[in-house]
């Protein structure tokens, strides 16, 4: 009705029929399923976390340089230019009022007086000096005499605190450009995760890839799944992280991210998913979070990337397409599949259904075998037993003849 509707335009209104009261409230189900997934952490790797009520802000002062680093690059630079400048005023604030408190202002042109800075004749040649005091430039035009202690005193607190402002400000830009959260940009995630069998267990697999010839050094890879749950007791727990397991326990964590690799998870008792089922997993609401960590071969700092897959991105029945070939005398990586899957024969239970069918299998095929084994052993006394009567029937017969004879 709504194709046609959208298809032929007419000024007469349809009513629409009243549906019943149950299909209204599958309407209303549906569109609660399909409701927006909020994220605990971005596809990019931004964690969509905002701090409210913080009442501390003092805190964020005790560690500024850190406050400094965080902020983005238009606040960093207005506060490089506003500290730079303000200290420039006061300063030349202080150069004017020893040259007026003096009496400097009052002698301009006077060859006979001995002023504490040659050649300052108000507040803007006193900024000048300042300037050219803290960055040592030293232009040769306004200098300072030696008949001025106060004026020397000056120069020395200037001199090392404008040391000290240059080395927090110029530390704090270089911490800042040197920051590796540009290296992530080239760190990729595959788009979904997959569930598929391999080597005869269900395992959640997704894939990481560095796009870069200069490699991460000592990378490893973790996997939290962030589900809210309710305790025993009936405590409620938010967002609720638990360890995926993708292979700390045997070293398969470190990661020689040279090309593309695929990293997996095995589905056993274990596992926060071992009783989720192919119809189960799109009602769960949970999200895994993947952290992929290492050090620059370049600068030695320690990159993280991190990224994210909600249950309507983990492809149940399917595999990642393979993108390493050989060619003539090197590997090459296709980043054009990365992110492709195909469909693949996987069973729909969950992982703990499908361990207990196998069981079952294996106990009736440990109980047919072992009761043919014992049809056999039976099989095998009566035919050792009858041999055995034979034997002695013969037995007697021979007696019975030599009897006959020695008569």
């Amino acid at each position: 009705m709504r194709q046609m509707e959208q298809d032929v335009e007419s000024p007469i209104s349809i009513r629409q029929p009243k549906l019943p009261k149950q299909a209204r409230e599958d309407i209303v189900k549906q569109k609660c399923s399909k409701r927006k997934i909020q994220r605990y952490v971005r596809k990019d790797g931004k964690c969509n976390v905002h701090h409210g009520n913080v009442r501390e802000t003092y805190r964020y002062l005790s560690d500024i340089f850190t406050t400094l680093v965080d902020l983005k690059w238009r606040f960093n630079l207005l506060i490089f230019v506003m500290v730079y400048t303000a200290t420039w005023l006061f300063f030349g604030m202080i150069w004017w009022l020893i040259a007026y408190i003096r009496g400097d202002l009052d002698h301009i042109g006077d060859k006979t007086w001995s002023p504490c800075v040659d050649n300052l004749n108000g507040f803007v040649s006193a900024f000048l000096f300042s300037i050219e005091t803290e960055t040592t430039i030293g232009y040769g035009y306004r200098v300072i005499t030696d008949k001025c202690p106060e004026g020397i005193i000056l120069l020395l607190v200037q001199s090392v605190l404008g040391s000290i402002v240059n080395a927090f400000m110029v530390g704090c830009m270089f911490v800042k450009i040197s920051q590796p959260k540009k290296r992530a940009e080239t760190l990729v995630f595959s788009t979904n995760a997959v569930i598929s069998m391999r080597d005869g267990k269900l395992c959640l697999m997704f894939r990481v890839g560095d796009l870069r010839n200069s490699h991460i050094v000592e990378a490893s890879i973790r996997a939290k799944l962030i589900k809210s749950k309710q305790t025993k007791e009936g405590e409620f727990i938010p967002l609720n992280q638990t360890d995926i397991n993708v292979g700390y326990d045997t070293g398969d964590d470190r990661l020689f991210l040279v090309s593309p690799l695929i990293i997996s998870h095995e589905i056993n008792q274990h596992s926060p998913f071992w009783e989720i089922s192919k119809v189960q997993l799109p009602k769960e609401d949970l999200e895994i979070v993947v952290i992929l960590e290492g050090m620059v071969e370049a600068t030695g700092m320690t990159c993280q990337a991190r990224s994210s897959y909600v249950t309507s991105e983990i492809l149940w029945g399917h595999r990642f397409t393979p993108v390493l070939t050989l060619e003539d005398g090197f590997y090459e990586v296709d980043y054009n599949s990365f992110h492709d899957t195909y469909e693949t024969n996987t069973p729909s239970c969950s992982a703990k259904d499908l361990a207990e069918k196998l069981n079952r299998a294996e106990m009736s095929l440990s109980w047919s075998v072992s009761s043919k084994l014992n049809q056999q052993a039976e099989l095998a006394i009566e035919s050792q037993d009858k041999n055995h009567e034979d034997q002695t029937e013969r037995n007697g017969d021979v007696a019975n003849i030599e009897n006959e004879s020695k008569v």
